[in-house]
């Protein structure tokens, strides 16, 4: 077994939906009404997306995020 460390984007839409994604994972996502629910659910996919992911993974380094407002 081989040990991986993942960066999850967690977003709320407007329906109040979280939403989670691996960008390290192209297609890595999923959301769910709850945060715990939305952990479970990330994680069942991640280890789904390992399993079939053929391709060399990306393992970035977690910097930061940062929101912008712009006004156009």
């Amino acid at each position: 077994m081989k040990k991986y460390s993942f960066t999850i984007l967690i977003e709320k839409d407007e329906d109040d939906i979280y939403i989670a994604s691996v960008p390290a994972i192209k297609g890595c996502y999923t959301q769910a009404k709850a945060i715990d629910e939305l952990y479970l659910r990330i994680k069942e996919v991640i280890e789904l997306c390992l399993e079939v992911e053929t391709d060399e993974l990306l393992q970035n380094q977690f910097v930061g995020v940062q929101q912008m407002e712009v006004i156009v």
